[in-house]
Order: structure tokens, then C-alpha cells, then sequence
């Protein structure tokens, strides 16, 4: 980026990839929900810039260039700051039509029990990240005048998360960032989306060391081929929130409106407590 990259301050923004067709940005990439919502913008005609920290990446990116579009890999660890310094470099220039900041991690297990670092990762990537990226990309959006800015939020946003205390947590920023960046965006031609998984059949649960060991690791899940579905089309619809899953994670969605916190707490911990899984992934 030219004089430099300040995360402050996405410089440039005179054209995509390619003249004709638009850019979508999309972060956690490599597998789950981001891989197959870089799908659904490579197969809409979109051109790519995709990031995530693992070495699934290069695989995935070679798969969506079969689409036909011109797909950027870039492979960095948002949780530091030499990470989303990779990032923003490689947008230099570019337009980004669509940003959508989906890269997350989550820690299962008691809060005193938990490593501390592991904590500090869950915060690094799904805050502190999210705020670091969100700034420059929405800028540049709004000085451009137009843009959509995704966020993967949660139904986990509307319920105390026993056994996952900073990951809900975490998530609960997100939603609530999301709808007053959407808010304070309304005249600008800029939308902002924040969408809403439930348990979705991703790497999640076996990276948060919730697999086998707890209901929720070992419950059925939604396809993420499924959520990428929904979350496209509420993105490109402009819409502020939308529930994305099966009609099960919908009627979660609206429980999680009605419910008092200690009920939807103590409901949690029946999901996410260790010791209440069965050992299987079925």
C-alpha cells in the first residue's frame, strides 16, 4: 500500500481484480462456511481474495478458480497484527465490493479450567480483528459509495455461553457492532450484514476441543453449504440480520429473543458442559 499500510486507512480503491467482474472479500476461507460463501460468490461472478491461516488455503483456492474468476490467496493469521498487515496489503488497490469478515475460532470448557491464551486467541480473531479489518474495508466503502460488509456473527450472540463464556461473548460483540456499524451506514449506499449460524458441520467444534466430549460437539449440524446459502443471499439483499441454518437454528434464533438469560444459560450448559457428549459426531 502506498506510503504504507495503516489499518486506519484503506488507501486507493480505483478498480477490482479484473474490468468486469466485482470483488468479494471473504476471511476463514479455507473450509466451513467461509469456503462455501466463496463459492456462492465465485459462482455469481465474482473475483476472490481469500485469507485464513492454514495450509487447507492454496487447496481451496485452486477449487474456486474453477469457477472461472481470478482468486487471490492470502494466507495470514488475523490475530496479529503482521497478519491483517498481510491482508490489507494485498487489497492495495483494489475495490472490495463485498467484505465478509468470517474468520473465528471458539474454546469450549469451564472459564477456570481454560488457558488463558486460549481466551486471548478467541478475542484476538473474533474482536479485535474484526475491528481492525472492519475500520479500513468500511472507510473505503463509504468513500466509494456503496459496498456490502458481512460479518459470521451467532445465535450463540443471544445467550450466555456456560462452557463457552468468551466465544458467546465474543460473538455478542460482533452482533452488536454489526447492527450499529448497519445503522450508522444507512445513507452512505454501504450495507452491513450480520448473519447467524447455528452448529454448523465445520472443523469448529474439533478446534474448540468439542467434539466428542460435549452435546453440542457430537449433535447433528447444519450443512454449511446450507448456511453459505442463506447468509449470500441476506448479504446481497442488504439485509441488517438473518438466521442461517436449518428450521431448527431458526426456531433457536427466535428463542433466543423471548427467553430470560438464565434459562438460555442453563440450556447451554446442557449443550456445551464436557461430559455430556455421547463420542460420536452423529
Amino acid at each position: 500500500m502506498a506510503g504504507g499500510v495503516r489499518e486506519a486507512d484503506l488507501r486507493g480503491y480505483p478498480s477490482g481484480m479484473t474490468e468486469t467482474r466485482p470483488l468479494a472479500l471473504i476471511t476463514g476461507a479455507s473450509s466451513g462456511i467461509g469456503l462455501e460463501l466463496a463459492r456462492q460468490f465465485a459462482s455469481h461472478g465474482y473475483d476472490l481474495v481469500v485469507n485464513a491461516e492454514d495450509e487447507e488455503l492454496e487447496t481451496a483456492a485452486e477449487r474456486l478458480r474453477e469457477a472461472g474468476g481470478e482468486v487471490r490467496a492470502v494466507r495470514a493469521d488475523l490475530r496479529t497484527g503482521e497478519g491483517r498487515f498481510l491482508l490489507l496489503d494485498a487489497l492495495d488497490g483494489l475495490t472490495v465490493d463485498v467484505a465478509v469478515l468470517n474468520a473465528g475460532v471458539g474454546q469450549g470448557g469451564a472459564f477456570v479450567d481454560t488457558d488463558l491464551a486460549d481466551d486471548q486467541a478467541v478475542i484476538d480473531l473474533n474482536v479485535t480483528a474484526t475491528v481492525r479489518l472492519a475500520k479500513p474495508l468500511l472507510r473505503a466503502m463509504a468513500a466509494h459509495g456503496g459496498g456490502r460488509l458481512a460479518f459470521t456473527s451467532s445465535v450463540a450472540s443471544q445467550m450466555p455461553g456456560s462452557f463457552q463464556p468468551v466465544y458467546n461473548a465474543s460473538k455478542s460483540f460482533v452482533q452488536s457492532f454489526a447492527q450499529a456499524l448497519a445503522e450508522e451506514v444507512k445513507d452512505t449506499g454501504v450495507t452491513v450484514t450480520a448473519f447467524m449460524p447455528g452448529p454448523t458441520e465445520t472443523e469448529f467444534f474439533d478446534r474448540a476441543d468439542m467434539a466428542e466430549d460435549t452435546r453440542m460437539g457430537s449433535m447433528k449440524k447444519d450443512p454449511p453449504e446450507q448456511v453459505a446459502e442463506q447468509a449470500f443471499e441476506a448479504i446481497v439483499k442488504g439485509e441488517k440480520k438473518a438466521v442461517t441454518g436449518s428450521l431448527m437454528t431458526k426456531a433457536q434464533g427466535l428463542a433466543g429473543k423471548v427467553l430470560p438469560d438464565g434459562v438460555k444459560a442453563a440450556a447451554h450448559r446442557r449443550l456445551a458442559e464436557p461430559g455430556t457428549g455421547d463420542g460420536s459426531r452423529d
